[in-house]
């Protein structure tokens, strides 16, 4: 079958999410045709994603957060009011998505998490199957703990999942633990590279960090002050950013870089991050510790920092003290590495999955997106 990904180009998850599943595709006889990657001023697609994926990139404009003038926090009104006035270039988006299909006619439209994916499916209506794939959709689980928030977050979050699924035939859900699917979404494992499979895990004399907006580097930089003994490696996709960084004698920044990000991985002692799903899931395979700081603002994070929690990951913080998880980590943590036998039932979801898209009529499917 013909597979075509529309990928959100806010951080590295949702684009090593689609590495993993075009790899995927490949080994059971399946053909990606091509990738439609958001963009935005505020990032630069990596290096590690046009490299690996393996297909041709058609890179849109497309909606994205906006922040505070730190770079930190996601301000909710901000991002409504800048996203409304390039409503034109976001149609001509749309347009240029509709170009791509045309021309590759694929049997299915993969959307990771974009909101293009959704409101292309919802104004164009193509003959492709719609499917869509996060760990967002969890949220249509009766089990999914909501965090804490004011109504608009809340809502926003809401709004904008149900909006990228708009039409969708199935809905996957990606999960840190197996839960039992529904009649709304289909609980399916982490997707992770087969390279953090093959990585042997050490024990060694530094934390690993990572964050998905660049102003945090400031609060990385003050707790690596605060703490000389600690060693740290923090990576960023900061744009102007040069390749590697030395701001103090125990502290270094790095560009994304998968191999390298995946090298210390697997030889940190534990790891600091925002709390996107992607690298907490990485972590958890390789049975190291992890805290996460929610980006403020950001209430899918909130959201994503207690399912960590609750999944015995690690803990959660407000803020990049580093000293946290070092008295985590010497009260003897154990990880539960039970994730790595969830992660490698991938194949065989996805032999269960297929056939039963190939069954569904288009009518049925318009229809139960909105049941």
């Amino acid at each position: 079958m013909k597979f075509l990904f529309i990928v959100q180009g806010e951080g590295r998850g949702h684009m090593t999410q689609a590495i993993a599943f075009s790899h995927m595709l490949k080994k059971q006889g399946h053909e990606l045709t091509g990738v439609i990657l958001g963009k935005s001023k505020r990032r630069s697609i990596p290096e590690f994603f046009s490299r690996e994926i393996a297909a041709p990139i058609h890179l849109v404009e497309s909606p994205n957060f906006a922040c505070d003038t730190d770079e930190k926090k996601i301000l909710i009104g901000k991002t409504i009011r800048k996203n409304l006035v390039k409503s034109v270039t976001f149609w001509r988006s749309l347009k240029q998505i509709d170009k791509v299909v045309k021309a590759e006619n694929p049997d299915i439209i993969l959307n990771f998490y974009d909101l293009l994916g959704g409101l292309y499916y919802a104004f164009f209506r193509p003959k492709s199957v719609f499917w869509v794939i996060g760990h967002q959709y969890l949220i249509y689980h009766p089990s999914f703990q909501f965090a804490p928030s004011n109504r608009l977050n809340k809502f926003f979050f809401k709004f904008n999942t149900r909006m990228t699924a708009f039409g969708a035939s199935q809905k996957l859900a990606l999960s840190f633990y197996e839960l039992d699917s529904t009649d709304k979404i289909t609980v399916v494992p982490p997707l992770l590279r087969e390279e953090v499979k093959k990585l042997k895990p050490t024990e060694g004399d530094f934390f690993l960090t990572y964050m998905v907006n660049s102003g945090y580097g400031q609060e990385v930089v003050f707790y690596a002050k605060a703490n000389p003994s600690l060693q740290i490696r923090a990576y960023w996709d900061k744009k102007d950013a040069a390749e590697t960084e030395f701001p103090l004698p125990n502290l270094s920044f790095h560009r994304v870089h998968d191999k390298n990000f995946l090298r210390d991985m697997a030889a940190c002692k534990g790891l600091i991050s925002t709390a996107g799903f992607e690298s907490i899931c990485e972590a958890m395979y390789l049975g190291k510790p992890v805290m996460v700081i929610p980006i403020k603002g950001q209430y899918e994070q909130a959201c994503n920092a207690l399912d960590t929690v609750h999944s015995g990951a690690g803990i959660t913080s407000a803020n990049f003290d580093f000293s946290k998880l070092e008295k985590v980590i010497q009260t003897k943590f154990t990880a539960d590495t039970s994730i790595q036998g969830w992660v490698n039932t991938w194949p065989q979801t996805f032999q269960q999955i297929l056939p039963e898209t190939k069954m569904t009529e288009p009518e049925v499917y318009l229809t139960q997106s909105f049941s």
